[in-house]
């Protein structure tokens, strides 16, 4: 069962979503409270995309600055 595609496919969901959570609740503590369209963004990413993501987000110290992170990502 663990080989399978279903199995594995669902357990990359999972592995997305707590990526995604986690770097939810960090740019929190970084940046403040996102508004919903931030969210949206952040939310619409592809896994690579978060991966980077979590390393750059050392480097904000503002919310211009994940606009601008998420400007570049989306060129």
């Amino acid at each position: 069962m663990k080989e399978s595609v279903t199995y594995q496919a669902i357990l990359e969901e999972g592995r997305e979503e707590e990526a995604l959570s986690l770097i939810l609740r960090q740019m929190g503590r970084r940046i403040g409270t996102l508004d919903p369209q931030l969210h949206d963004r952040i939310q619409a990413l592809s896994r690579s995309q978060l991966e980077a993501l979590s390393e750059a987000l050392l480097d904000f110290s503002t919310a211009a600055d994940l606009i601008d992170w998420l400007d570049r990502e989306n060129q």
